[in-house]
């Protein structure tokens, strides 16, 4: 009978096999697949290892095949469904108490999965650094405002960025409103904007934005609103420093005077000379809405004079006045005559010319002429007297004399000539010396400066000095404690312009005492005396 009973018992291997891949229908082991699955996907939910989840797979897959060999009676073999064979690879997904799909166990005896290890990140590429905006313009005020325009100036902003502005863009908005708009299609690069075409009266706000290629800067918006009405401004004439002081020109030169004023609204300009109306014919005036033009084309010296510049707004006004003074070279002096001549030396006098030329004499310029070359060679060149003496002139020449009047404008354009002319004659003259009486010049010595009393030092020269005076020169002689020294090398004695110097080298203890200084000739002597220390 347990022969009979092997083969079925051979048998039941595969059919055991075939339901390891179908649930069986057993009650037992129903509650210990939930179980193992349960305890299977606890582990995801928990995002546990996958190290620590395998062997808890194994463990609940050999207690479901141990129930199976359990509930299987001896002896019988169980009907094998007919269904086709599950693969091994992909198993079903069985749902869970949550909802959730948890995979199938892998068969019996099969290892478990390798965990696969989490795909490494991609590296972020690194950014370029974007180019930051313009900074915002600085300084945006409001340079003038008229009836129906207004012009704005402002500064560059302190940062332009690495392409640099590409300009600035102005936008104006009405108070009250909150739609900007641009005045300007295109950028400009100019810091000065004239905002045109606006209505008296109006009230607008303003900005102002640098463009570049990074973008566009913070605006600069001004404070309070620009009220669009002429500004009143009283009459002021603004005289050029120059034009202060007498204006001087030459005949015949042109005269173009530019004078500036300032007034709103625009103010009426007037010019008059001596309290008439100017000579249009002469003088040509344009005004502007900023300056007046005072133009002649040749002057004369008629057109000499003051000039009365008036600048009215309403009942107000302003004057200043322009001094014009044109001159010319001018006329010879008169009644030059030769007033001496003596030795080398000749007196001219003159008076001054009829014409000045319409400006003060400056001087006057003497020339003088040779018989033998005939040239003219300035003696004076600019004499501010009427008379003058000429000097140095060669014996035996005969000269003649001319002089000129010279003013701002020049030199006159002809000369007043003496009617005579000078001859320097040669004089006969005997020299007779200067006698100079004779004086006795003798005397006996006497000493201007006397000897001092000296310390010094050990191992150190030293000099002593005095003068003497006398004639015939006097001889000196130095003693020493009354005993004079002769030729000693210790000692070096010199006399020059009557200062008499005695050095000592380098003296020790022994060479302190009283020094003596004696001048002898034949009128007499005398002598001076000083005391040495020597420590």
């Amino acid at each position: 009978m347990t022969g009979k009973t092997a083969p079925p018992a051979k048998k039941t291997a595969p059919a055991v096999a075939k339901k390891k891949a179908v649930p069986a229908p057993k009650e037992e082991a129903a509650p210990k697949k939930e179980e193992a699955q349960k305890e299977e996907a606890a582990p995801k939910k928990e995002e546990a290892p996958k190290e620590e989840a395998a062997p808890k797979k194994e463990e609940a897959q050999k207690e479901e095949a141990a129930s199976k060999e359990e509930a299987a009676p001896a002896g019988e073999e169980p009907p094998a469904p007919e269904q086709p064979p599950a693969s091994t690879d992909e198993s079903a997904p069985i749902p869970t108490e949550s909802g959730a799909e948890a995979t199938a166990a892998p068969a019996e005896g099969s290892p478990a999965p390798p965990a696969e290890p989490p795909a490494p990140a991609p590296e972020p590429k690194p950014e370029k650094p974007k180019e930051e905006p313009p900074s915002c313009p600085l300084s945006l005020a409001v340079e003038e405002v008229s009836e129906n325009s207004f012009t704005l100036t402002w500064k560059a902003p302190e940062q332009t960025g690495q392409a640099g502005l590409d300009g600035y863009v102005v936008e104006i908005c009405k108070d009250g409103s909150s739609d900007w708009e641009a005045v300007n299609q295109e950028p400009f690069l100019s810091t000065r904007y004239t905002i045109p075409n606006l209505s008296s009266g109006d009230k607008i706000h303003v900005r102002v934005v640098a463009v570049s290629a990074s973008g566009t800067s913070v605006p600069a918006t001004l404070e309070q609103p620009v009220l669009i009405r002429e500004i009143l401004q009283l009459p002021k004439i603004r005289m050029p420093r120059h034009l202060r002081e007498t204006y001087i020109r030459c005949v015949g030169d042109a005269v173009n005077i530019m004078i500036p004023f300032q007034g709103k609204p625009q103010p009426k300009v007037s010019w008059t000379k001596g309290g008439q109306p100017l000579d249009t014919n002469r003088i040509n005036i344009r005004n502007t809405a900023r300056d007046t033009i005072f133009y002649i084309r040749q002057a004369q010296r008629g057109d000499s004079g003051k000039y009365e510049l008036t600048v009215q707004i309403n009942g107000a006004e302003d004057k200043a006045t322009l001094d014009i003074q044109v001159v010319e070279p001018p006329g010879p002096p008169q009644n030059l005559k030769l007033v001496d001549v003596w030795g080398f030396n000749v007196a001219l006098e003159w008076t001054p010319p009829v014409d000045n030329g319409n400006s003060e004499i400056k001087g006057y310029r003497v020339q003088k002429s040779d018989k033998k070359s005939g040239k003219w060679f300035t003696v004076l060149e600019r004499c501010t007297r009427t008379s003058c003496t000429i000097s140095d002139l060669i014996i035996g020449n005969t000269y003649s004399f001319r002089v000129f009047s010279q003013n701002i404008c020049g030199l006159s354009n002809s000369a007043a000539v003496a009617s005579g002319v000078a001859h320097i004659e040669k004089t006969k003259s005997t020299y007779q010396p200067e006698k100079i009486p004779q004086r006795d010049m003798m005397e006996p010595p006497k000493f201007t400066q006397p000897l001092t009393d000296r310390t010094t030092t050990r191992g150190y020269s030293t000099h002593l000095f005095c003068s003497v005076r006398g004639f015939p020169q006097p001889k000196i002689i130095w003693l020493k404690n009354q005993m004079e020294i002769r030729e000693d090398p210790k000692y070096i004695a010199l006399i020059d312009q009557g200062v008499c110097s005695l050095e000592i080298r380098k003296p020790g203890p022994f060479d302190g005492g009283v020094y003596t200084c004696k001048a002898v000739n034949p009128l007499g002597e005398a002598s001076v005396d000083c005391k040495l220390d020597v420590k």
